[in-house]
């Protein structure tokens, strides 16, 4: 439909938007939505305005929505979480396509005993007709948290509400299970990361691989859907909110037995949700909620599993690339980062510090190449705390460091070699090649060049600055490329007697093929 004659669109114009904040485009458009409501009826307000995120996470469902008895509604979408504590905590979410009453979770030893029941909550959100939107749309997520959970311990569980028990003879197929992490840490274990899904048949593809390394958990290094296509925050940037729907079935097929921690893209900043633009990943996920400020900054948070430490952050606070949210935090990120790299340093049960998060430090793609922000901000820390491998997203390729300290190359680290942060810096490696569109790099640079080592040979790229230019550089780090879909997986050995603890570091390409490896060793 469209918007009726004299009617104040809510889109923001593409020259004023690149100049504000997230919480300054949050409050231009819902100015201008009221102004807009006055206007028209409720019924021609599916007609309407714009912007990268749509959807209210502080107000209410449509009360209007048509009842649906709970034995016709089906839950999908879920996907699990770790709490704060991976040994004892569990979060469970799932979404329904109406409102239901008494949500629940089942969750037992067996299939046969889900006599536990934790009582849910729903986080509805609603979407106006705001253009490039086609209808008001009403979405409803469920979140179930389990504590008190016993280490090293597999669950069954089932999702359900009022009408739809997961533990009747009817509804038992819906039943999935997930596992505890261990009381004291396992011989071995692995882990799997990517960044840049979207919902696409190589997604899919690559969640089946991934699934086949039967790994702890998964980190996901933002740009988790894709419902903001653009992710600049410009009157040309287009959502749609039921791209959330389907992300959520497609990734289903893992995340209901694989906690899937997520952090924050620069396609997951949606002004319409709230001032920071992270109402609707509030609303979609459950994280341990112990990092500097949970509400306002869900994607920066840290667990432990076994001998490694893991440390998620939202890298919108430090871009110089996109900066509608730079310096949100106001500093507070970066000095918890400071803080926990610390404890975990200091930690006896830990060996290794994996720190994720999107934007790249080192790239050589043509697209974004590597953040300024993010090296002025945080790569100090990472020195100084010996940070073992740093995992990114942003660039829809993979691409792998030398071990790097104080932005010099401190160890060539070619495919198979082993490294020791305590000497040689930290590896960087961008896997953001999980399912949409790819990238290339940078002309010039031999087709050979992909996937191989690249030895002596420099390569012309650039990182940006905090005036938004793009600063030429010149460099030799980037060691192993590779155009392709793929993703990380990871092998952490806590060591037998007399041997050092190993990360084994492997790429596969979607097919499963290993792209590349190498071995990170402490001491």
């Amino acid at each position: 439909m469209d918007s009726p004659p004299d009617t104040p669109d809510v889109g923001i114009p593409p020259q004023l938007a690149r100049r504000m904040s997230m919480a300054e485009q949050y409050e231009y458009m819902r100015t201008r939505l009221t102004r807009r409501r006055a206007l028209v009826t409720a019924g021609a307000l599916a007609g309407g305005g714009l912007l990268a995120g749509c959807s209210s996470s502080t107000g209410t469902a449509n009360p209007a929505t048509s009842r649906v008895p709970g034995s016709a509604v089906t839950p999908f979408g879920r996907h699990l979480a770790f709490g704060a504590d991976p040994k004892t905590q569990m979060r469970i979410s799932w979404q329904v396509p109406f409102a239901v009453r008494k949500p629940y979770v089942r969750v037992g030893p067996t299939p046969g005993d889900l006599s536990r029941r934790v009582e849910a909550e729903v986080r509805p959100l609603h979407t106006p007709g705001l253009s490039g939107v086609r209808l008001d749309l009403d979405q409803y997520y469920v979140h179930a948290a389990l504590d008190g959970l016993r280490p090293g311990t597999t669950y069954y569980y089932g999702v359900g509400h009022e009408g739809f028990d997961p533990a009747s003879g009817a509804h038992r197929p819906t039943l999935s299970t997930f596992r505890t992490a261990p009381a004291t840490g396992p011989a071995s274990f692995v882990f799997t990361a990517f960044g840049d899904q979207g919902v696409t048949p190589d997604a899919l593809a690559n969640d089946k691989v991934l699934l086949g390394r039967n790994p702890a958990f998964h980190l996901h290094a933002g740009d988790i859907c894709y419902a903001d296509v653009t992710g600049h925050g410009e009157k040309s940037d287009s959502y749609d909110p039921t791209a959330w729907d389907l992300f959520l079935k497609q990734t289903e097929t893992v995340a209901k037995s694989v906690p899937w921690m997520v952090t924050t893209g620069n396609h997951d900043m949606e002004a319409w949700y709230s001032p920071n633009g992270y109402g609707g990943q509030s609303a979609r996920w459950s994280l341990p909620d112990n990092g500097f400020d949970a509400r306002n900054t869900p994607g920066a948070y840290s667990f432990a599993y076994g001998n490694v430490g893991v440390v998620a952050l939202d890298a919108n606070d430090v871009s110089y690339e996109i900066p509608a949210n730079l310096g949100h935090s106001d500093g507070r990120q970066t000095a918890w980062l400071d803080r926990r790299l610390a404890e975990l340093r200091a930690s006896d049960a830990i060996d290794f510090v994996v720190v994720f998060f999107h934007h790249c430090a080192y790239s050589t793609t043509s697209a974004h190449a590597s953040d300024g922000g993010v090296r002025d901000a945080w790569l100090p820390l990472f020195d100084k705390h010996q940070v073992d491998l740093v995992i990114n997203g942003h660039n829809h390729v993979y691409e792998r460091t030398d071990a790097l300290r104080g932005g010099r190359v401190g160890r060539q680290v070619p495919v198979g070699a082993s490294t020791d942060p305590t000497r040689d810096g930290t590896v960087y490696v961008t896997a953001g090649g999980a399912g949409k569109s790819l990238y290339g790099f940078p002309y010039g640079v031999k087709d050979s060049f992909e996937g191989k080592v690249a030895d002596r040979e420099s390569v012309e790229t650039y990182h940006w600055t905090r005036s938004q230019d793009r600063h030429e550089d010149t460099v030799e780090w980037s060691r192993v490329r590779y155009t392709g879909y793929s993703f990380l997986s990871v092998e952490a050995a806590a060591g037998a007697p007399g041997t050092a603890p190993r990360l084994t570091v492997s790429a596969l390409a979607q097919s499963g093929e290993r792209i590349d490896h190498f071995e990170v060793r402490r001491g």
